[in-house]
């Protein structure tokens, strides 16, 4: 989860997450290279008193600041297109939990199983325990086996929501009369915490999600007695 000062990104929990962190480091050193360089011609413009007339009609620098620009356009795109395509793949899941959105709460259920939903609530500031985060705790997790693809089904009873855990690269709209679905696979156990990031209403800020990714056979365990 996020830390006080802290500038990046969380850790990633997800291969996802994992390919967006690169993703935005492969940009953001581009965009450095670039800001260096403007940065430079400014300041030399700015300090030197010698003009090269003959570069005003030059048609190799022309080409040179047409072709360059689109060559970045592509190194760019290129590794954007292939993360949006795994984004949408869904490779045989093994689980899938229908999320939906209220004003102001989450609603599960395992479609897998027979009888298995509940409603998860913010836990108030007045009934945290020690060690609790305060407006991210909730009085019921959603339990998920890790290293395993779980398929998440999400929509709505009444407004816009989104449904989003940063350390897993996942954001997904919330929309009423609409089924949108997100793969989420954890490669490694623990608490991941979400909010909703749609403003929904007066308490949008008191939407809370904690997935809590258990390895295959503590999953079964919690869903049996779930049951």
């Amino acid at each position: 989860m996020a830390y006080p000062l802290e500038l990046g990104f969380q850790d990633a929990t997800s291969p996802i997450m994992e390919e967006l962190l690169h993703f935005h480091d492969h940009t953001l050193m581009i965009v450095f290279l670039i800001s260096s360089l403007v940065l430079y011609i400014i300041s030399l413009m700015l300090t030197t008193k010698l003009t090269h007339t003959s570069t005003m009609d030059a048609q190799e620098v022309e080409t040179i600041w047409t072709i360059l620009p689109a060559i970045i356009l592509i190194l760019i795109a290129l590794p954007s297109l292939r993360i949006l395509y795994m984004m949408d793949e869904i490779n045989n899941p093994s689980l899938t939990v229908k999320t939906m959105g209220h004003q102001w709460y989450w609603s599960y259920e395992y479609t897998d199983y027979e009888d298995l939903n509940f409603d998860s609530y913010m836990v108030p500031t007045s009934e945290l325990t020690p060690g609790d985060l305060r407006l991210l705790e909730v009085d019921n997790r959603v339990v998920l086996p890790m290293e395993l693809p779980v398929r998440m089904l999400i929509s709505s009873e009444d407004v816009l929501h989104s449904w989003t855990v940063p350390s897993l690269g996942l954001k997904t709209d919330a929309i009423p009369g609409r089924l949108n679905q997100a793969t989420l696979t954890s490669t490694r156990p623990g608490l991941y915490y979400g909010q909703c990031s749609e403003i929904c209403g007066s308490n949008h800020s008191f939407m809370p999600i904690v997935l809590e990714m258990v390895p295959l056979k503590h999953f079964e365990n919690w869903s049996s007695s779930m049951l």
